[in-house]
């Protein structure tokens, strides 16, 4: 009867130590059953958080577990009763003594290069500055405000990303610095990018500004390749408040209407393996946003995790605490709904608290916000699907064709 779950556990332990070498099947917007192995990320954050756990983590991890076994095997052969039966009396030895408390400091010095960024990045919310500009085939230079606080102006070529935008599909295309444009004035009150070509009166340029980078970077800053983003502010803040068994949820943006998210039932569900994931409402965030999370409680503590974004966060009752994610990208016909469950033991229904939040575009967001608002006896906040919040348009200089 033992060997069984002895047999699946030495499978899940073999299987974890060569995760960096075996690509494992996962769901990215809800657990796997019976899965060992992180959920896909579904943004920059996770992924980052995945590279520093398989990256970091698990080559330590791995030659640490290897050095422990082989030095377990060698004392149980070379020590055993029978292969040394006259045991020797010393009661230290200074050298080894210097090496099991040195490599230690050696190997918590080497995590925390990685793990106090991202720790950094995970607690303090992003506040880049996003800009967007429509072409007109003739204006090359933008210029940026650059009125953040001392310790955080843009003054690195590194603080600034731009994009050409498809004004028809969304389609977004990064631009390289020094082949596709340059940078005037870093550190200054003022900040100009200059394209070496000027958009089309389809094109639009975006650019984002600030120090909030997010997202797999080089290897110590120098090897490998940049996959990091400069993250907006946020344009949009969801306040969570935990129940027994529930949440609810207000945009405080919008009106600050509010309503009930609970588990759906089972019978209500077109795919059964949703249930105790599913809720009756989601919350719905447009398709790249970067969203500020106020998360609280109103009885007893909860948890507001979300893995696939690489989030969790106490709910306590009366204290606000704080945390960000920035919403995926929508996929056409794809799943844009992403699960979480609260993570804290909170009473005899904690399995009942799931999580979900739906990934929608800009005009559906629209809509659903209209909706809530005529539910909650408000008047309409927008008006043929005009954007008005978190897109910051702004008009585009006439300055140095």
């Amino acid at each position: 009867m033992l060997m069984r779950p002895v047999s699946r556990f030495l499978l899940a332990a073999g299987v974890s130590i060569t995760s960096m070498a075996l690509t494992l099947p996962a769901f990215a917007n809800r657990p796997e059953d019976k899965g060992i192995a992180f959920q896909d990320a579904a943004t920059p954050l996770a992924e980052e958080v995945h590279v520093f756990h398989n990256a970091v983590l698990m080559p330590i991890i791995t030659v640490i577990t290897l050095l422990v076994m082989a030095l377990l095997i060698w004392v149980m052969v070379r020590y055993n009763s029978k292969a040394n039966p006259k045991a020797s009396k010393f009661s230290h030895n200074t050298l080894i003594e210097v090496i099991w408390t040195g490599i230690p400091i050696f190997i918590l010095l080497y995590i925390a290069l990685f793990s106090f960024d991202l720790l950094y990045k995970e607690d303090v919310i992003p506040d880049g500055k996003r800009l967007t500009y429509e072409g007109d085939g003739q204006t090359t230079a933008f210029v940026i405000e650059n009125d953040f606080a001392k310790s955080r102006k843009v003054s690195r070529r590194e603080h600034v990303d731009v994009y050409m935008v498809n004004a028809a599909t969304g389609a977004k295309a990064k631009l390289a610095h020094g082949d596709d444009y340059s940078l005037d004035g870093l550190g200054d009150a003022t900040v100009t990018v200059n394209l070496n070509q000027a958009p089309r009166p389809n094109e639009g340029v975006e650019i984002i500004a600030g120090r909030s980078r997010s997202g797999p970077g080089k290897y110590l800053g120098l090897f490998g390749e940049d996959r990091s983003s400069i993250v907006a502010a946020p344009g949009l803040t969801i306040k969570a408040s935990g129940r027994q068994w529930g949440w609810d949820y207000s945009y405080p943006d919008y009106g600050d209407f509010e309503f009930s998210s609970n588990l759906a039932k089972k019978e209500d569900l077109a795919d059964p393996s949703l249930y105790l994931l599913a809720t009756d409402e989601n919350i719905i965030v447009p398709e790249g946003e970067t969203v500020r999370m106020i998360v609280t409680a109103v009885d007893v503590i909860h948890a507001w995790a979300m893995p696939s974004f690489a989030v969790k966060i106490d709910a306590v009752p009366g204290r606000l605490n704080e945390t960000w994610f920035q919403a995926p990208a929508y996929t056409p016909g794809g799943s844009n709904t992403y699960y979480g469950q609260c993570s804290e033991i909170c009473g005899i229904d904690h399995a009942y608290m799931p999580i979900a939040v739906e990934v929608v575009t800009r005009e559906e967001f629209n809509a659903w916000v209209d909706e809530q608002r005529d539910l909650a006896g408000m008047e309409p906040m927008f008006d043929n699907q005009e954007v008005r919040f978190a897109e910051n348009v702004a008009p585009a200089t006439t300055a140095q064709q």
